[in-house]
């Protein structure tokens, strides 16, 4: 596989993925700054890809536990040589379907699944159709990485706000409620792209929402998000 060597978070973390197919945008970044970890809590990311989310994670609080599971056994190993580059002890990449693969007990799941509509055209390029092309369902996933959230713990994904009502009810059913439907909007007064879902294992309270515009008028990130993408700082959600 030919490969690329970036950066993310202003340098703080090398990053190499591939030349071809699946290319990282900013949601990965965005969905790490969004999980609410503390060092020593042990996190799991569904579908890591080549690690961007989970280094992001690490590099943002160092002293997390993170399993990165990725379906793709190519783009497994180029997570795995990625971690080891950052000198990332504490991560491990599991290659395997999030679906099947034994889970740790973790504080923490995150993922950005795949949503592209399965009766729309598939991409030409596997790893790209892996990654963007929803197989199983949204249903599926947070039913899968339900399985490895203690008490207490959240589960934190990113996307299209066309899939977010069958979230809410599939994390309902999973014993999952409060936290928030956080709305990525491109530039203010525009209908977002992305939504971010977060729930708590045992909660009751009623889902917050709340909104987040990404660009400025010119086009420029805004202040909060290049500090996210740039600074490694947290996403605010409050």
């Amino acid at each position: 596989m030919e490969t690329t060597s970036g950066t993310l978070l202003g340098g703080r973390v090398r990053y190499r993925q591939p030349r071809d197919g699946y290319r990282t945008g900013i949601e990965p970044v965005l969905l790490a700054a969004s999980v609410p970890v503390r060092t020593g809590d042990v996190v799991i990311e569904g579908g890591t890809g080549a690690g961007a989310g989970l280094m992001c994670l690490s590099a943002r609080v160092p002293g997390i536990v993170g399993f990165g599971i990725e379906i793709d056994p190519a783009m497994a190993d180029l997570a795995r040589a990625n971690v080891v580059d950052n000198g990332m002890v504490g991560l491990t990449i599991r290659t395997g379907d999030v679906m099947a693969v034994e889970l740790p007990l973790a504080s923490h799941v995150m993922a950005n699944p795949p949503w592209h509509d399965p009766q729309s055209s598939a991409s030409p390029v596997e790893r790209r159709r892996l990654a963007k092309q929803e197989r199983a369902g949204i249903e599926a996933w947070v039913t899968a990485l339900a399985r490895g959230v203690g008490e207490g713990g959240s589960m934190t994904m990113i996307i299209p706000p066309a899939l977010t009502r069958r979230a809410d009810a599939a994390c309902a059913l999973a014993g999952f409620g409060g936290g928030l439907n956080v709305s990525l909007l491109p530039k203010a007064g525009r209908a977002p792209k992305l939504m971010l879902v977060q729930r708590w294992r045992g909660a009751t309270l009623p889902v917050r929402e709340r909104k987040i515009v990404l660009h400025d008028e010119g086009g420029r990130f805004t202040p909060p998000i290049e500090a996210v993408l740039r600074g490694g700082e947290a996403l605010d959600l409050e």
